[in-house]
């Protein structure tokens, strides 16, 4: 009998710190415990610079494909853009450059990648006036589509140049050659936009 009366309060004891224990445990869960706002302002900082950073960047190939040579590259370097005939001439070190063919497939090019730039910069602006203007918790919904109509003309423009390319060049220029630089750098900018479109409607402001 007094080994039960001993053994009972010693019962009790060991199950009151197992419940301390467990207390404690669950205060010390890292599952539990909210991220540090310096962190998370790290992280929101982080984010934004890689945003734009990735915008810049297919702002920059964007200029290249639409204003510079080449898109399609011929024998003799000699190079075709958009907008001009470029011809190497040996002589005096130039290049001498024409103007191009009056196609209408190569017009519709022409004004879809112009388009692909203005609206990919009207995006960057929208996404610098919504950073600073909108609201807590709002959605970069007009800068994301802005940025998906950039990808659906570059994407449209180059389709058109990689079907067309051979109507295109018929009336002026002999068949062969291969597609340039500028024509892959509207293709690498394409997925970009793109991707860049779906990361800004999904993108929300923090403080």
């Amino acid at each position: 009998m007094r080994n039960s009366s001993w053994a009972l309060p010693q019962l009790q004891t060991s199950a009151g710190c197992g419940k301390d224990s467990r207390v404690l445990l669950k205060h010390r869960s890292p599952g539990h415990s909210p991220l540090p706002s310096d962190q998370l302002t790290a992280a929101m900082s982080l984010l934004l610079l890689m945003v734009s950073a990735l915008h810049i960047l297919i702002l920059i190939l964007l200029f290249v494909a639409t204003l510079d040579k080449s898109w399609w590259t011929l024998s003799g370097k000699e190079s075709l853009n958009l907008w001009y005939d470029c011809t190497w001439n040996t002589t005096t070190k130039t290049w001498d450059c024409s103007n191009v063919s009056e196609n209408g497939w190569l017009k519709a090019v022409q004004v879809l990648m112009v388009l692909s730039l203005i609206l990919c910069c009207l995006s960057f602006i929208l996404f610098m006036f919504q950073l600073y203007t909108m609201r807590r918790g709002g959605l970069f919904y007009a800068t994301g589509l802005c940025q998906l109509c950039t990808s659906a003309a570059v994407f449209s423009g180059a389709l058109i140049y990689a079907i067309r390319a051979e109507e295109i060049l018929a009336a002026k220029h002999p068949p062969g050659g291969s597609f340039g630089y500028c024509f892959a750098l509207a293709w690498v900018a394409f997925p970009l936009a793109l991707v860049s479109g779906i990361v800004y409607i999904h993108l929300r402001k923090r403080e």
